[in-house]
């Protein structure tokens, strides 16, 4: 079990970079939502369940969510404006 938990947290680490290395938002609120799932996988592998559950919820549904309304919200902003 060491290895495979070990494994997630590298792919964890990776996944955070990748979210602060995404320059687009739109881009990183996919990568933010895979992120999100990761962080789900890496709680349950440490036996955490019901923590995973929230994360996954919260960290790959509703976070992105909110983003993409934002990002549609401006985008609306903008082009009244024009």
């Amino acid at each position: 079990m060491m290895v495979l938990q070990g494994v997630i947290l590298v792919l964890v680490a990776v996944g955070g970079a990748a979210v602060v290395l995404t320059r687009d938002p739109l881009r990183q609120a996919i990568v933010a939502g895979v992120f999100g799932v990761l962080l789900g996988v890496l709680f349950f592998a440490f036996q955490a369940p019901d923590v995973a559950l929230s994360q996954i919820v919260v960290g790959s549904v509703a976070l992105p969510a909110m983003i993409v309304l934002t990002l549609a919200k401006l985008a609306q902003l903008r082009g009244s404006d024009e």
